[in-house]
C-alpha cells in the first residue's frame, strides 16, 4: 500500500483500532509523514489479520515469539489469543508499506532503491561473495541490485525473528539474475518492482517463507480507502483490495 501523505489524517475511528502501545508510539513521531505511515501500516496489518481471524481489527492482540537465538521474548511478532492465527510480517520504506500473511513463518521486506552513496556506506556489511559480485556491476546498476539483495536478506532475517541482530554477512543471497533461492528450510524470493506511479521512487521487495513446498505469493494493492474506511466487518478492505501479480517459487530453485 502507498501510505498517506500530509493532509490525509486518519479518522478518529481508525485510530481507535490501535492498542494503547501503538497509539503512544504513533504520538511519539516528530515528523507527520512518519506518524501517518506508522498508523496506516499498523491499521492495515490489523485489518488484514482481522479478515483471517473473524475479529474486529481492534481486538487483534500482538506479542512476540521466542527468540531463536537466546530464547528471550523478543522474536518475530505474532498474534496472541487466537487459535490457528496466521503468521505475518510488516515492512515499510519511503511511502510504501507491505503486509505478508502465510500459514508458515514468513518475512517480508520492501526497499526504496538507495542512492549510490548509501549503498557504498552499507556495502561492507554484505557477504564477501556478494561484495565481489556487486563490485563487478557497472556503477549505474549497483543501487537497484543492492536494494534487491538487501530486501532478500531482511525478509529472511525478519522471518527468522533475528532482525538485524544477525550478521548480514552470515548468509549468501547474491548471484546475478538470481531472484530466488533457499537457506536451510527457508525459501526466499524477489517480488519485483513494487514502486508504481510515474512520480514514485523505485522500490523492490522480497519474501521469505519457512517451507519445503512449492509456494505462490499473490500481491495485492490496498488503497487508502481500504484503511481509512469504516472497517467494521472488513468489507471496505475486501472491496478495495485487488490482486495485481502472482509469483511462484519452490524446491527447484533451491541451491546447494
Amino acid at each position: 500500500m502507498r501510505v498517506p501523505g500530509p493532509g490525509q489524517e486518519p479518522p478518529s475511528q481508525v485510530l481507535a483500532e490501535l492498542d494503547p502501545r501503538e497509539r503512544h508510539r504513533a504520538a511519539g513521531f516528530l515528523r507527520t509523514r512518519d506518524r501517518l505511515r506508522y498508523v496506516a501500516a499498523h491499521v492495515a496489518l490489523r485489518r488484514v489479520l482481522a479478515l483471517y481471524l473473524g475479529l474486529e481489527p481492534g481486538a487483534v492482540r500482538f506479542g512476540r515469539a521466542e527468540c531463536p537465538r537466546c530464547r528471550g521474548p523478543h522474536g518475530r511478532p505474532e498474534v496472541r489469543g487466537a487459535a490457528g492465527a496466521p503468521h505475518f510480517s510488516l515492512s515499510h520504506s519511503g511511502d510504501l508499506a507491505m503486509v505478508a500473511v502465510a500459514r508458515e513463518p514468513v518475512g517480508v521486506d520492501v526497499q526504496t532503491v538507495p542512492p549510490l552513496e548509501t549503498m557504498e556506506l552499507c556495502g561492507h556489511r554484505l557477504h564477501p561473495q556478494e561484495r565481489a559480485e556487486m563490485s563487478e556491476l557497472p556503477f549505474g546498476e549497483r543501487p537497484l541490485a543492492f536494494a534487491r539483495l538487501w530486501s532478500r536478506k531482511e525478509a529472511y532475517l525478519k522471518g527468522l525473528g533475528f532482525g538485524l541482530a544477525r550478521r548480514l554477512d552470515a548468509d549468501y543471497f547474491g548471484g546475478r539474475g538470481r531472484p530466488a533461492g533457499a537457506v536451510g528450510e527457508w525459501l526466499v524470493r524477489d517480488l519485483g518492482d513494487v514502486g508504481g506511479g510515474a512520480d514514485a521512487r523505485e522500490a523492490v521487495a522480497a519474501v521469505a517463507v519457512r517451507t519445503r513446498n512449492d509456494h505462490r505469493v499473490t500481491l495485492r494493492t490496498i488503497p487508502l480507502r481500504g484503511v481509512y474506511g469504516s472497517g467494521a466487518d472488513g468489507a471496505d478492505l475486501m472491496a478495495a483490495t485487488a490482486p495485481f501479480r502472482s509469483v511462484d517459487f519452490g524446491m527447484c530453485e533451491r541451491s546447494t
